[in-house]
């Protein structure tokens, strides 16, 4: 009698558990890589076409002045995982940070780590430690492999910036192609789907970071007819371009009709964003200036929105400028987790604002480059670095 009094605690217990953990709200954060601050609809293009993404955007909070923490991949990328700005982690840029010829160069080249310090606790990991199952699914760029950082699931990302190809073989990305013409942006998404339906009632983390629309720049060939006499919209005009940004919101429509179908969408928070400013010489911000590896406004402001079911209030907008920064202590609120002992974080919680409308008080947002800045950007390279006359090509724009 006395046992069956013990195992009916013990069910209570894991009843009780079951109920909490399945009422801790799933999170996905969808960050793209390279989309310019205009490059959907929701912000205003009227070239690009992304009704999914309008549509989703929509039914949430939409910010005007939202930043990425770098003005190019791995730092912002770094400082999202972190939490925390360049200089505790120490990634300013990708590769190295001896910029152009050194007779020329008058800094001195700061030390620049090419991997995420294995010691910094990083979301994935104080998520999965609260009873998520976690999933990155694209690019990851911070080491050789997302699933030491606290990741359960890992489908393509390692250590590259980008693909190579978005055709079979994928060159740098390790996934197999089922087919000689499948497109990798699809594939990704075929692959997170599959780990969307086996979560049951888990709370999971998804990071979708597809590879997408980083150069290089190769069209869904189904899709380029809509383009190619499309007219240009304020400096927007690529049709190559242009059906990679479609095919990515569809690939979104996918993730969005699977949600909806397991009945996960109404407990998921849902942020969405972009790495950095786009390419300069693939698509313009106007009238921000400049763009990706730039720290005038092009290459840092980001299109963002915010989505959680009956959370967030649907249609609404915000000023207030936010960071990257903001997502991991906003994540672990969210999930009614607390931040973990000795972890400093350089954003803060936009909770409140988010299911509250809170007006948060004003601070500062930093950025921090001790390095040069390449070619790539007619509207922003500085007379100051470039008055010793180096030509472009010694510069490179590798961002």
């Amino acid at each position: 009698m006395q046992n069956l009094k013990y195992l009916t605690l013990i069910l209570v217990f894991l009843s009780v558990s079951t109920f909490a953990q399945s009422k801790k709200p799933n999170i996905i954060v969808i960050m793209i890589d390279d989309m310019g601050w205009r490059d959907v609809g929701f912000m205003g293009s009227k070239y690009y076409e992304t009704p999914n993404i309008d549509a989703l955007a929509s039914k949430g909070m939409v910010f005007t002045d939202a930043y990425a923490s770098a003005a190019n991949c791995a730092p912002s990328r770094a400082s999202l995982m972190s939490g925390q700005w360049t200089p505790r982690h120490g990634i300013y840029t990708v590769g190295t940070s001896a910029r152009g010829q050194s007779r020329y160069r008058k800094l001195i080249p700061i030390k620049n780590n090419e991997y995420i310090p294995k010691d910094n606790l990083l979301i994935p990991k104080v998520l999965r430690g609260a009873g998520y199952i976690t999933c990155h699914a694209g690019k990851w760029h911070l080491s050789d492999n997302p699933v030491t950082h606290g990741f359960d699931v890992n489908i393509g990302g390692n250590h590259a910036g980008n693909p190579g190809s978005y055709y079979p073989p994928y060159k740098k990305v390790p996934l197999e192609a089922p087919t000689d013409d499948k497109y990798l942006t699809e594939l990704i998404m075929d692959r997170t789907l599959d780990f969307v339906k086996t979560t049951n009632k888990k709370p999971f983390f998804l990071y979708y970071s597809p590879y997408a629309v980083h150069t290089p720049i190769q069209p869904v060939k189904s899709l380029l007819y809509k383009y190619d006499n499309k007219t240009s919209w304020n400096g927007q005009n690529n049709p190559q371009y242009a059906t990679m940004v479609e095919n990515l919101d569809i690939q979104i429509g996918r993730l969005i009709t699977v949600l909806r179908t397991l009945n996960k969408l109404e407990n998921t928070l849902i942020l969405f964003s972009s790495d950095n400013g786009g390419v300069y010489t693939i698509t313009k911000q106007r009238p921000l200036r400049a763009g990706k590896g730039s720290y005038y406004e092009g290459g840092i402001r980001e299109p963002l929105f915010a989505f959680w079911h009956n959370q967030i209030e649907a249609g609404t907008k915000s000023d207030y400028p936010v960071s990257n920064l903001d997502f991991y202590p906003t994540i672990l609120e969210a999930a009614g987790i607390n931040v973990p002992m000795d972890k400093v974080l350089d954003g803060q919680s936009i909770l409140p604002l988010l299911v509250q409308g809170k007006r948060l008080k004003e601070r500062p947002l930093f950025w921090h480059f001790p390095i040069y800045l390449e070619s790539g950007n007619d509207e922003s390279q500085d007379p100051f670095f470039v008055a010793a006359q180096v030509r472009p090509f010694d510069w490179g724009i590798g961002n």
